[in-house]
C-alpha cells in the first residue's frame, strides 16, 4: 500500500534534520525559512522484531519489511493558506499525505533563528493549524457555492449528503475546531472523501527538545504540547532531532551505547514510526518462503482477497482460500508442520478480515 506520513512545521524547527535522520538522506537543512522548497520523500521501514525470527526460521533469499513514505513539506508560515511563504504549493504537498507529524520547537538556541521571533509551542501550532483550517474553508466555500442551489432545487439525495456533510465542516472550523475532532458516519465521510480535508487527517506532535531534555523526556515547553494534543486525543513524542540524526550514521551496536550513555532507552525515531503506522490503522501480514519473507501493510479491517490483492490483483481477483496461522503460534512451536499438526493452520474464505501477525498462503485461481 503506497501509505505516505508528512512532516509539517514552522522553518527552522528541525524538520528538515529529523527528515534527514528517518530516512538517511542528506538533503539541505539550512538555519533560514524555506530551505526545503520543493518536497522530499523518503522511504522508511516499519521495526519488527518478528522479522528477524522469520528470518532466522526461513533463511530466506530476501528480506522485506513493510515501508512507507516520510514527506518533508517546507516550513509554513502565517498567512500560507493567502499564499504566504509559498504557502499555497506547500499546502497542496500536505493533501497528498495520509497522516501529519507536526514538528514543533521545544528547546532554546540563540543561534538558530526563530521564525516568530520567540520560543511558544502553543502559538506555532495553532499557526499551523489554523492555516490547515484556512485551507479546507476555503475549498469547502467554494463547494458549497457550487452545490447548494443544485441541492435544494433537485432534492437529490446524494447532493444533500454531501451539502449537509459540508455545512456541519463549515461550522467545525470556522469555530476553529479540525474535522479529525468531530465524529462522522461512514456515509458522510463517503461524500466527503474526494476533497482530501487536511484537518481531517491524524496527526502526531513532535517536541523537539535539546539534548539534555531528551534523556530527562520532559520539560516546560513539552509539558504544553502534551496538554494540547491530549484535548484532541492526538498523539505526543518528545525527541531531540539532533541525537536522532547522529544516530542514523551509526550501525546498530553504536546506536545502543550512545542511547546508553545519553540515559535514553528507545530511539524516539522507533517510536515516531511506530506511532504513525497505528493512528493510521495499519496492520502487517507475512508471506513466508525460502526465496522471501515480506511484511504487508494492510488496513484494519480488510478481507483476506482485499489482502491478498495486495501482492497481486490476480490473487484478489481469483481469490479461493487463504492458508493462515498466526506468528504466536509458529514462534511458539518453530515449526510449519507442527503448527499444522496443533491444528493451528486454519483456511479461511472470502469474508475472513485478516490480523495483524498472521501468516498467510493464498489460493487462487484466475
Amino acid at each position: 500500500m503506497a501509505l505516505k506520513a508528512g512532516i509539517v512545521g514552522l522553518p527552522n524547527v528541525g524538520k528538515s534534520t529529523l527528515f534527514n535522520a528517518i530516512t538517511k538522506q542528506k538533503i539541505l537543512a539550512a538555519n533560514y525559512p524555506f530551505a526545503t522548497i520543493e518536497k522530499n520523500v523518503g522511504i522508511v521501514t516499519v521495526p519488527d522484531e518478528r522479522l528477524i525470527k522469520l528470518n532466522e526460521m526461513y533463511e530466506p533469499k530476501s528480506l522485506v519489511p513493510t515501508a512507507y513514505e516520510f514527506t518533508d513539506i517546507a516550513g509554513l508560515v502565517k498567512g500560507a493558506s493567502k499564499g504566504e511563504g509559498l504557502g499555497n504549493k506547500f499546502l497542496s504537498h500536505i493533501r497528498e499525505v495520509d497522516a501529519i507529524v507536526e514538528v514543533v520547537r521545544c528547546f532554546e538556541d540563540e543561534n538558530i533563528i526563530h521564525v516568530n521571533g520567540c520560543i511558544n509551542p502553543i502559538d506555532d501550532i495553532e499557526v499551523i493549524n489554523l492555516e490547515l483550517i484556512f485551507a479546507d474553508l476555503e475549498i469547502i466555500d467554494s463547494r458549497i457555492e457550487k452545490i447548494e442551489k443544485k441541492a435544494k432545487t433537485t432534492k437529490d439525495k446524494d447532493s444533500l449528503l454531501e451539502l449537509s456533510v459540508l455545512e456541519k465542516c463549515k461550522k467545525s472550523l470556522e469555530s476553529n475546531i479540525p474535522l479529525r475532532r468531530l465524529n462522522f458516519e461512514k456515509e458522510e465521510l463517503d461524500a466527503i472523501k474526494s476533497f482530501n480535508f487536511i484537518t481531517l487527517k491524524p496527526i502526531i506532535y513532535v517536541a523537539n527538545v535539546n539534548e539534555e531534555d531528551a534523556s530527562i523526556g520532559y520539560n516546560n515547553y513539552t509539558n504544553l504540547v502534551k496538554e494540547y494534543a491530549s484535548k484532541e486525543n492526538s498523539n505526543m513524542i518528545v525527541m531531540s532531532a539532533k541525537i536522532e540524526s547522529d544516530l542514523s550514521e551509526l550501525d546498530d551496536k553504536d546506536k545502543d551505547e550512545l542511547l546508553k550513555e545519553i540515559g535514553i532507552e528507545s530511539s524516539g525515531l522507533s517510536k515516531l514510526i511506530v506511532a504513525t503506522y497505528n493512528i493510521l490503522g495499519l496492520k502487517t501480514f507475512f508471506t513466508c518462503g525460502k526465496d522471501e519473507v515480506r511484511a504487508w501493510t494492510f488496513k484494519s479491517g480488510m478481507k483476506a482477497p482485499e489482502c491478498a490483492g495486495l501482492i497481486h490483483t490476480d490473487f484478489e481477483r481469483g481469490f479461493i482460500k487463504a492458508e493462515v496461522m498466526s506468528y504466536d503460534d509458529l514462534s511458539y512451536f518453530n515449526d510449519e508442520k507442527l503448527v499444522k499438526d496443533a491444528g493451528k493452520l486454519r483456511l479461511e474464505g472470502k469474508d475472513y478480515i485478516m490480523q495483524d501477525g498472521d501468516i498467510c498462503y493464498f489460493r487462487f485461481n484466475v
